[in-house]
């Protein structure tokens, strides 16, 4: 593909073409300043056609079995006549900064339909188990005409909420014969579930995956559901067998029916944008903090006081902050 302009770019994805969509992705995940300057034409030239789609969250630890269920899952939202696109976090290393961005890999299947699109993407660092710009990523695969988006985490458990702020239904994996179940996963994030789906329930693991479906069902009743219109399902399914993923499906359909019915679809969504209304607050006054010449001139300095412990971090922090002039208030950045 020839290079677009930034309304010639945005009028390729909002006709469906993919390649574009992949390269719109590129440029809103790119950390160059100039490519940020474009993305954010690009997502008001195309906030417009977005909107539309259901946003599900995806969660559960590695090896659960996320990528076999997405793939088993998108073969019934494609049958139903949908377009789905998974958004698939890989972590990235501490070290090296890589991630290997196995999932489409593992979604062989799914990768080859036309309906759907897999774009993976690094963590980058970013905690909540999503990336640095998956929001951005979610507008434009709506504005591409995918009117279910799936954002399969990086499944480190408890610190999953920014996946659930992004989204309209968070769906945990759970894989059974850990130990005790209950234990296993702790409240903070069973409270964000609104589908609990105990995976792998095959062979010699079914019995002890419906124990554990009857174990979290009692546990529910301690907890109350982020909802008043929606009682959190739990289940048993195995993704590899292909067995429950049809009656998952149904349930996901059940709840967007019910959720945009009461209205609650349109309050989340006004809670997700709040919340990435902030986001951007944080990350913008960060980057102008780090890239502010008064701060840069004095940073070294106050870093290698801190380090030698003869500052605490507390007095560091506001001495640079105290230097802080937001001069380029005005900068698109």
């Amino acid at each position: 593909m020839a290079a677009l302009s930034t309304e010639e770019l945005a009028a390729a994805i909002s006709s469906g073409n993919r390649r574009a969509l992949a390269r719109g992705i590129t440029l809103v995940e790119s950390s160059r300043e100039d490519h940020r300057n474009q993305a954010i034409d690009l997502l008001e030239l195309l906030a417009k056609h977005a909107g539309g789609a259901l946003r599900v969250a995806i969660s559960g630890t590695p090896g659960v079995g996320k990528s076999t269920f997405i793939e088993s899952l998108g073969k019934y939202a494609i049958a139903d006549g949908n377009k789905i696109a998974v958004l698939a976090i890989d972590p990235s290393s501490t070290l090296s900064g890589g991630s290997i961005l196995g999932d489409k890999t593992r979604m062989e299947i799914l990768a080859r339909e036309q309906r759907a699109f897999i774009r993976p993407s690094p963590s980058g660092g970013t905690l909540g188990g999503v990336a640095a710009r998956t929001r951005e990523v979610i507008l434009l695969c709506e504005a591409a005409g995918f009117n279910i988006v799936v954002v399969e985490t990086v499944g480190v458990g408890q610190s999953e909420t920014m996946a659930a702020q992004m989204t309209d239904m968070f769906l945990l994996l759970l894989a059974p014969g850990g130990g005790d179940e209950l234990q296993g996963i702790k409240r903070g994030i069973i409270e964000l579930a609104d589908l609990i789906l105990v995976n792998k329930a095959d062979g010699g693991l079914e019995d002890i995956a419906n124990k554990a479906v009857s174990e979290y069902r009692l546990a529910l009743q301690l907890i109350r559901s982020r909802s008043d219109h929606w009682d959190v399902g739990v289940a048993a399914c195995s993704a590899l067998c292909d067995r429950g993923v049809a009656e998952s499906w149904q349930q996901i359909c059940d709840y967007r029916r019910i959720m945009k019915e009461c209205g609650e679809i349109e309050i989340r969504r006004g809670a997700q944008a709040k919340s990435w209304l902030y986001a951007e607050i944080n990350e913008v006054l960060g980057r102008r903090f780090r890239t502010n010449e008064k701060v840069r001139a004095e940073f070294q300095s106050v870093e290698a006081a801190v380090m030698s412990g003869n500052l605490p971090p507390t007095t560091a922090a506001l001495r640079l902050l105290d230097l802080f002039q937001p001069d380029d208030i005005n900068k698109k950045l």
